[in-house]
């Protein structure tokens, strides 16, 4: 194993494209809608003469089939080109499935092929899936070319699954926002995410009510779309219904704003792959509390740039909370040290390279071969 924003439209189709990629809209919702685009901002279309072809789209049931049928023609129309190499993002269940199919197809064309998972919960749909569906998830890890994790805990899961597999750790970039004079609002704790169990929202609605008394000021932003009529009532259960402001989906721009807004950034989750709300929030120089799972540990490191605490551990997320909202020095120092990790481990420049990288490598291989 090696460690190697505003929506963006689809690359224009090249002519004989170097590499093919597949993915979800770049424009849509969501952590990977979010990485795809800024991969295109940051120069790595250009630079690797990348097609992009969406194979996922927001919305209806008829929606999501139609843009899986159109993203299986434009992928048989780019293979007929000959691309070098063929890049899919792929999550679970459908996701997986869509892009094992693509990838095969991409194999049998001559290309070689990268499997780049992002799904929070891909161990569990390993888990849960029939012994003929994970025979198919191991096939597609070993048969590609490489497969790119987002941490050194999602690789080393996936090399036990699959160990003929060739896995590489390559973290989702971030660009470093420039610094701003923009002062926090004392109290102002802000959550990014799907607005779900997993993401540890209502242990942080009995955080936020467990603080209340005791920090009088302290207000909770949620960003994000989900189960806001359920948080609403645990909420009003609770006595914290006035403490909260519900932010919905948030564009680029808006989450710059709430950002600079908060004093801390709240990530409680109980699974995750790599969450771009919580490295943009490093990036933001806040100081961050989360949580140990996923590859949250390759970017936050308990007491030196944030806090880390137990997913589902109420208690322990008061305390972190409470540590912070009392320490402004202390909140000043985790922020500043969020930042230099960014800079200096997931800034989009090193990221981009890292993946360039790779595709040299796999050009050179399939070049060696002909």
């Amino acid at each position: 194993m090696n460690r190697a924003s505003a929506p963006a439209a689809p690359a224009a189709t090249h002519a004989s494209p170097k590499v093919l990629m597949l993915g979800t809209e770049p424009g849509g919702r969501g952590g990977v809608a979010t990485v795809v685009s800024l991969l295109r901002q940051n120069g790595l279309f250009e630079r690797e003469g990348v097609c992009y072809v969406p194979t996922h789209a927001e919305g209806s049931r008829a929606a999501k089939v139609g843009a899986a049928f159109k993203g299986l023609l434009r992928t048989l129309a780019c293979l007929a080109r000959r691309p070098e190499v063929v890049h899919a993002h792929a999550a679970s269940n459908g996701s997986f499935v869509r892009k094992s199919v693509l990838l095969a197809l991409s194999r049998a064309s001559g290309a070689k092929t990268v499997f780049h998972l992002h799904g929070a919960c891909f161990d569990s749909f390993i888990e849960r899936s029939s012994p003929l569906m994970r025979r198919w998830i191991r096939h597609t890890l070993e048969k590609s070319s490489v497969v790119i994790a987002l941490s050194s805990r999602w690789a080393g899961y996936l090399q036990g699954f699959a160990p003929r597999a060739n896995i590489v750790v390559i973290p989702n970039s971030v660009p470093l926002p420039p610094r701003t004079g923009a002062g926090s609002e004392p109290g102002r704790i802000l959550f990014l995410g799907q607005v779900e169990p997993r993401k540890g929202i209502y242990e942080l609605l009995e955080a936020l009510a467990l603080l209340r008394e005791r920090f009088p000021y302290v207000h909770l932003a949620i960003g994000g779309q989900g189960e806001l009529d359920r948080v609403q009532r645990r909420a009003s259960e609770l006595g914290v219904a006035d403490r909260i402001t519900e932010l919905g989906w948030v564009t680029a721009r808006r989450k710059a704003e709430e950002l600079a807004r908060a004093s801390i950034f709240c990530l409680p989750s109980h699974a995750e792959g790599l969450p771009m709300a919580l490295l943009e929030a490093m990036a933001a120089g806040k100081a961050v509390v989360s949580t140990g799972v996923g590859g949250i540990p390759d970017a936050l490191r308990d007491g030196d740039n944030g806090l880390m605490v137990e997913p589902g551990n109420v208690a322990s997320l008061a305390d972190a909370l409470g540590r912070l909202l009392g320490d402004e020095a202390e909140r000043e120092r985790l922020g500043a040290r969020a930042r230099a990790t960014i800079e200096q481990e997931f800034e989009s420049g090193v990221v981009i390279g890292q993946i360039s990288a790779v595709y040299q490598q796999l050009r050179q291989q399939r070049h060696q071969r002909s």
